[in-house]
């Protein structure tokens, strides 16, 4: 039986009478098989596994994004039971942020580009949110996806400027069968739409350069935000009608 805790004190609570590693799968819900992979790992690799369902506000630049995000508790909890998922961390808003977000965490270079160049903020909400959860759960491991390469990579980069003691383990983007990768927000796609976010990552795979892409994507129908190339990786942020999709392949 998976254990539903709300509070920070709650958790600690249940989590002081827990014995081996902890596995962590950070998620705002809307799960997928993008999670599932991302439980499967931590459920290999440790002795319990935690999930934490959180939709926070404080990474969202654009409030109707926030709004608008899918919500789909009950399907969650079906998918966090059937990859033996031990605990689900479920807070509230209050409880996460009692200080009204006086206090954050910010990353001065890295989070600037990219996404963070398109989304002011937003990074400074992840980051803070993930120290936060990181400081409730206490875990061994915490499993993130590569399709957020760039959050991946800043959330590898504060934990080893502020000696914390958790290794970020890194899972492969996992994609529908069309290349798709795996979203949350693939679920906000009209049917027309979603026929067509497959073009981003044949685009980006086959592309002999992202100027190239990015045209490419434009005259296909998508409002393109970037496509870059930094250090052996593509990197692309487009939307399709109201749908902002990202992703990023090894080149």
């Amino acid at each position: 039986m998976i254990q539903v805790l709300r509070t920070p004190a709650e958790f600690k609570a249940w989590r002081k009478n827990k014995k081996g590693s902890v596995g962590f799968v950070p998620t705002m819900g809307a799960l997928h098989s993008g999670h599932e992979e991302l439980m499967k790992n931590a459920r290999r690799e440790n002795d319990v596994v935690v999930l934490s369902i959180f939709v926070n506000p404080t990474q969202f630049n654009d409030p109707k994004d926030f709004e608008k995000y899918p919500l789909t508790w009950g399907q969650d909890l079906t998918i966090a039971e059937n990859n033996k998922v031990d605990a689900i961390f479920y807070p509230r808003y209050p409880d996460m942020y009692p200080d009204e977000y006086r206090y954050k965490v910010a990353e001065n270079s890295y989070s600037k580009l990219l996404d963070g160049a398109h989304r002011p903020g937003h990074f400074d909400g992840v980051l803070s949110v993930v120290m936060k959860l990181f400081n409730i759960v206490a875990p061994n491991k915490a499993y993130f996806g590569e399709k957020d390469f760039q959050q991946l990579t800043l959330i590898k980069g504060m934990v080893d400027a502020f000696f914390m003691d958790v290794e970020i383990v890194p899972v492969a983007t996992v994609r529908d069968s069309d290349g798709l990768a795996k979203s949350s927000r693939n679920l906000l796609l009209s049917a027309q739409d979603r026929e067509k976010a497959p073009t981003i990552y044949k685009t980006i795979t086959t592309a002999k350069s992202a100027d190239e892409a990015a045209k490419a994507l434009t005259a296909a129908g998508f409002d393109v935000d970037y496509v870059t190339d930094v250090h052996g990786r593509r990197f692309v942020a487009a939307r399709l009608g109201s749908v902002r999709l990202i992703d990023n392949v090894q080149i």
